[in-house]
């Protein structure tokens, strides 16, 4: 009796469920799948990948001179707030401090060359001004005797006209003597000057260098460090920058993105970029922010394509800008997003999936199901979009629509 019990239990269950496979053949009428006719907006969209990025932010970059070594000695964190005048790369100065002592030394040199040169020239033109003052007292002397003329004889009186003749040429000598001096003594000053203005130039631009290895942020915000792509490779993505790293001229090292108005830039195949238009609407969603939802516009459409070679034979890419109308606070640059592309919208059109349309020669056909049978019906397709067809003519709303082909059908009217 025990044992008869359970297998009444199993023919009951076997029964139902025959039962319920043959109910649901029923109402399936020729069991395909089907979909409705709808009536409603036909919004023809493209989807498009990119990452975001603000649409202005301020590139902190390597010095341009410092030499060509530019060792990273300090690093602020990615993704940190930093406020304006903090330091956020600091680079090795070891090479320019040593340039700076040689410098201030040769202008420590310069100055007192430019001493030695004044003190020559005082010593030199005090001498000359005494062969000088010298010369014009026995000019005065040779005056006073050459006076006295009258009273000498005749030989005597041409002695002293030639003495007097002879002190004046002295005199003119002296003077030319000074005013030589003073031309050779002007000049030799002026070249140690010349030498102390280029040692103290190089000592204030090798001061200006070494303030440079530090770099400073401009103004407050979150800072984001950027790739060294002389790290990376063709095989890997570069790394972003760290201590230890060595950087070259107008290197970009770091950026402070203004996230107050985002963008999202992405690329467009050639085959669509007739398509895309500026001002088109945009929906964007982030990846990793699953519940955002946000709006933009496409901006700017670049003219020229440029290869893409993520892919092997490259593609031919045009870069498009989508910027968003307005940013979350918890976006950050380098997120990658999708954004749809609304590229043409009809309203108050028939609407069915572009399951439900399968080609026939030249034209397209619908197969509508009621019940268990199935009519193929030509359609006049108004729009096609990846996932549904705008029928201007063929089909009436509500009516249902195959979304495979069916086993049995009819022909088409």
């Amino acid at each position: 009796m025990k044992a008869w019990i359970p297998r009444v239990v199993v023919a009951g269950i076997v029964l139902a469920t025959v039962a319920g496979v043959a109910a649901f053949r029923r109402d399936s009428g020729i069991g395909v799948p089907t979909a409705p006719v709808t009536r409603g907006a036909f919004v023809d969209t493209l989807q498009l990948r990119g990452q975001i990025r603000p649409e202005k932010s301020i590139v902190l970059t390597g010095p341009s001179a410092g030499g060509s070594d530019l060792l990273i000695l300090d690093l602020a964190r990615n993704g940190g707030n930093v406020n304006a005048g903090d330091v956020v790369v600091q680079f090795d100065p070891t090479m320019q401090e040593r340039t700076l002592e040689q410098k201030q030394s040769e202008l420590k040199q310069a100055e007192a060359d430019i001493e030695k040169a004044e003190s020559e020239q005082r010593r030199r033109t005090r001498a000359a001004q005494t062969d000088m003052e010298q010369a014009r007292s026995a000019v005065e002397r040779a005056r006073l005797d050459l006076a006295k003329i009258e009273v000498q004889s005749r030989v005597e009186g041409e002695k002293l006209k030639i003495v007097f003749a002879n002190t004046e040429r002295h005199v003119k000598e002296a003077e030319q003597k000074l005013a030589g001096e003073r031309m050779a003594t002007d000049a030799d000053i002026a070249s140690a000057r010349q030498k102390r203005e280029k040692a103290l130039y190089d000592v204030r631009e090798t001061e200006r260098i070494i303030a440079s290895l530090t770099i400073r942020a401009p103004r407050a915000g979150m800072l984001s460090i950027l790739p060294n792509y002389r790290a990376g490779g063709a095989s890997r993505t570069a790394p972003e920058f760290k201590r230890g790293d060595r950087a070259w001229f107008g290197a970009p090292i770091a950026e402070l993105p203004d996230l107050s108005t985002v963008q999202l830039a992405c690329r467009v195949d050639e085959a669509d970029r007739a398509r895309v238009q500026s001002g088109l609407a945009a929906r964007v969603s982030i990846d990793a922010l699953p519940d955002s939802a946000m709006t933009g516009t496409v901006n700017q459409i670049a003219i020229v394509a440029k290869p893409d070679f993520t892919t092997w034979p490259p593609v031919r890419n045009f870069d498009v800008l989508v910027v968003l109308a307005k940013a979350d606070s918890r976006l950050r640059p380098g997120m990658s997003a999708t954004a749809r592309v609304e590229l043409e919208r009809l309203n108050d059109v028939l609407l069915i999936p572009a399951a439900a349309v399968f080609p026939q020669g030249n034209s397209s056909i619908a197969y509508v199901v009621s019940g268990r049978s199935v009519e193929a019906r030509k359609l006049t397709v108004l729009r096609r979009s990846r996932d549904q067809v705008a029928v201007q003519a063929g089909l009436r709303e509500n009516e249902q629509v195959a979304l495979t082909i069916p086993d049995v059908a009819g022909g088409a009217r």
